[in-house]
């Protein structure tokens, strides 16, 4: 309580409009909650040689795409990785972008 600013810290203090400068506007923003389409799908495994599955799930510049950004729960996410490695060892999916 030194800094006169109770148990804050250095973040300030903080109005009642939610943060993040969204305003009021901040109730009508709807995200869309992300799942698991093998989970959907109930896939038991992914299959490294289905190239339509894999380039879903990696962007032009190659990377993998990360659960939060896919969507994916971590067994599938691990499954998901090791299938596009094996893909890019047999040369169907390209390591780097051109």
């Amino acid at each position: 309580m030194a800094n006169g600013g109770g148990d804050r810290g250095d973040r300030g203090g903080g109005g009642d409009r939610g943060g993040g400068g969204f305003g009021g506007r901040r109730r009508f923003l709807f995200r869309r909650r992300k799942y698991c389409k093998f989970c959907e799908s109930k896939a038991g495994w992914i299959d490294h040689k289905d190239l339509k599955t894999l380039q879903g799930y990696v962007p032009e510049r190659a990377k993998i795409l990360p659960r939060r950004i896919s969507g994916t729960c971590a067994p599938h996410q691990r499954m998901l990785m090791q299938a596009i490695k094996r893909a890019r060892m047999i040369a169907l999916v390209p390591f780097t972008s051109d």
